[in-house]
């Protein structure tokens, strides 16, 4: 009785987080980015402006979950992000993996979904942050080593999707290899896991799990490329071996795993 009552208040409170994220999303499009475009005139130091007002929006919708109900969730080697230029790859269980990195990360710029900028919920924040669109095509690369160069923290989802609940394991993309070896930049590799699936791939948000699920985010130490580089007989081998080293990175089981 006790659990069906549970499950039924963390339904309640998942939509009323969903309600709330939709909301703020309008509201930084119809009314904060239009103030900070009259008072910021800089480009730069608008853009600047934009990623601290989403990195603490998000920061503070994370604590919401948290205080509802919804989740719990802990942070492992937090000190590692605390870093400029960093180039954060992580694996993507769930819809909200974003969210937490983005509440975790100053400085930050991602890659996001071409739909993502279309939506009409999504599309002020992403814009104001001079956020990437995947839709670059042969650009896109160019593009994560002009940001990190700026001295942006990049996040990229190497699966390009979020993680299938069965079936085969998705393969990992290469276009994140290709920026650390064609820059030269050290990854930062990220383990997100979580007790039960939430928010999967498929998954209507309404489905939530019998029981509260607890997030774990371990930040691990970088993988230097240097040694992939210097053993490689071209950039493309570099990369193929990068690759095959973050499927084990980023999808090994955190150390210790809390339940």
């Amino acid at each position: 009785m006790l659990e069906a009552l549970g499950r039924g208040w963390r339904v309640l409170a998942t939509g009323f987080c969903f309600l709330v994220f939709g909301l703020g999303g309008m509201v930084m499009r119809c009314l904060v980015y239009p103030l900070l475009s009259l008072c910021v005139r800089d480009p730069q130091r608008r853009v600047a402006w934009s990623q601290k007002i989403i990195h603490y929006s998000f920061r503070a919708f994370v604590g919401l979950m948290a205080a509802a109900q919804v989740l719990t969730y802990e942070v492992r080697g937090h000190e590692r992000l605390r870093r400029r230029g960093l180039l954060v790859l992580a694996n993507h269980p769930s819809l909200i993996d974003v969210v937490f990195l983005i509440s975790l990360i100053r400085h930050m710029d991602c890659i996001v979904k071409d739909a993502l900028v279309r939506n009409a919920f999504t599309r002020g924040p992403i814009m104001a942050a001079g956020f990437i669109a995947n839709n670059a095509g042969a650009g896109l690369v160019a593009d994560c080593m002009r940001s990190l160069g700026a001295g942006n923290n990049l996040i990229i989802f190497p699966e390009g999707t979020r993680t299938p609940l069965h079936g085969p394991p998705v393969r990992l993309q290469r276009g994140a290899a290709n920026v650390a070896v064609r820059g030269g930049f050290d990854i930062t590799p990220v383990h997100i896991h979580c007790t039960l699936p939430m928010l999967t791939k498929g998954t209507p948000w309404w489905q939530v799990p019998q029981r509260r699920p607890h997030f774990t985010i371990e930040v691990r130490e970088d993988i230097a490329i240097a040694p992939f580089v210097a053993q490689a007989a071209s950039e493309a081998l570099a990369a193929r071996a990068v690759t095959e080293h973050l499927s084990d990175q980023l999808f090994k089981k955190a150390s210790r795993v809390s339940t």
